[in-house]
């Protein structure tokens, strides 16, 4: 009977040693070795020797079949993505309601005071320089002229005066100055229309930087909703149109071989250990029953 358990036992043994070794040739030593000058063989372990060759054919599978424009962009467009955005809008803008800091304060988390000013600065003075183009190009100057005498006649016809027909002789004289008012008028948007849009716009803006985020969120629920139909829309965009230029320009599949390439052996088997340790154990014990089946099936013999 002890005969019969000795084979068994010692190829059980001889099985989960031969596993155990073969795994831990996978990643050691990390270098050759060599004796007396002669190489030793299966110096260094498989992974160490082959490295540059598995990051490069990682790399490629990881572009080509994980995170390819497909894969990304049904990721990046599902529904659920899509409602993680949405629902993160939503709670951005219920907190901020509560918010009583002012979007001077607000954007000062994310941006340096002098960035914000510069942003402002540039932001008021394309408006200024937009609306002043719009004046000095405009018909402004007669449109205000023909407005003022109509209101003139419109009063007169109204008054004593034009009951008695005197609006019939100032018609001639309210066209005249219309003309001269226009003019003058055209004179002193041309020369000031700049200085007058420039301390509107300023005054706005200031106002605008000095509201608290409570006061921008709330009572505006049709814009918000705009706004965050606008975002959305925009996510869209991004990914179906820019995704495919940014990947090419990212280059997924070399920034992964690198990776790799640049990661210490040490590193590199800690972490394929951490995630296969339960596969890898589960072998040297499968070598352990093999074992033990040959050596049962030799002492059968």
């Amino acid at each position: 009977m002890f005969h019969f358990l000795i084979g068994p036992a010692v190829g059980a043994v001889i099985g989960y040693i031969t596993n155990d070794i073969a795994i831990r040739m996978l990643f050691r030593p990390h270098q050759p070795k060599y004796f007396m000058g002669i190489h030793i063989p299966f110096t260094p372990g498989i992974i160490p020797k082959e490295k540059n060759r598995i990051a490069g054919a990682i790399g490629k599978a990881v572009s080509e079949n994980l995170m390819n424009r497909e894969v990304l962009e049904k990721s990046l467009l599902s529904e659920e993505m899509l409602g993680k955005i949405s629902d993160a809008i939503d709670e951005f803008v219920v907190t901020q309601r509560g918010n009583n800091e002012t979007i001077e304060q607000f954007a000062g988390h994310y941006l340096p005071k002098e960035d914000i000013e510069t942003m402002r600065t540039d932001v008021t003075g394309g408006i200024v320089k937009m609306i002043t183009g719009k004046l000095e190009h405009s018909n402004l100057g007669e449109s205000i002229a023909r407005l003022a005498t109509q209101h003139v006649m419109e009063k007169t016809r109204k008054s004593v005066a034009g009951r008695l027909g005197a609006d019939l002789f100032l018609h001639p004289v309210a066209q005249l100055v219309e003309g001269v008012l226009a003019k003058h008028i055209n004179e002193i948007l041309h020369n000031n229309s700049g200085q007058m849009v420039e301390g509107l716009v300023n005054d706005e803006s200031q106002r605008l930087m000095g509201m608290t985020m409570s006061e921008l969120m709330t009572g505006h629920d049709e814009q918000a909703a705009q706004i965050k139909s606008g975002i959305l829309s925009a996510y869209r965009v991004i990914i179906t149109e820019h995704l495919p230029r940014i990947l090419q320009d990212i280059d997924i599949s070399a920034i992964i071989e690198q990776r790799i390439k640049d990661m210490d052996m040490n590193e590199a088997e800690a972490i394929i250990l951490d995630v296969m340790k339960k596969e890898l154990r589960a072998i040297v014990w499968l070598g352990a029953l093999l074992g033990c089946i040959m050596g049962t099936i030799t002492s059968l013999l």
